[in-house]
């Protein structure tokens, strides 16, 4: 989703400039608007990459701890 975003982006910028060069309002807002959209996902994208990690980490520690649990009872 982070490549969907940056692509919105960059898609958004070209719109701004070109509506932003021929005097055109609406492509230049619809560039915005793309732009806009392109944060949200790259920001929503970085937060979902977070939670795997933190997700990982305490998995990871659940099982070194379940080892451990199983090591002592032999």
């Amino acid at each position: 989703m982070a490549f969907e975003g940056k692509g919105d982006q960059l898609k958004g910028k070209a719109k701004e400039a070109a509506g932003n060069l021929t005097g055109n309002e609406s492509l230049e807002n619809e560039g915005k608007a793309d732009n806009l959209s392109g944060n949200i996902k790259e920001g929503l994208s970085d937060a979902g990459d977070a939670v795997k990690d933190k997700f990982n980490e305490v998995a990871g520690k659940v099982e070194d701890k379940r080892e451990e649990h199983e090591a002592d009872e032999r």
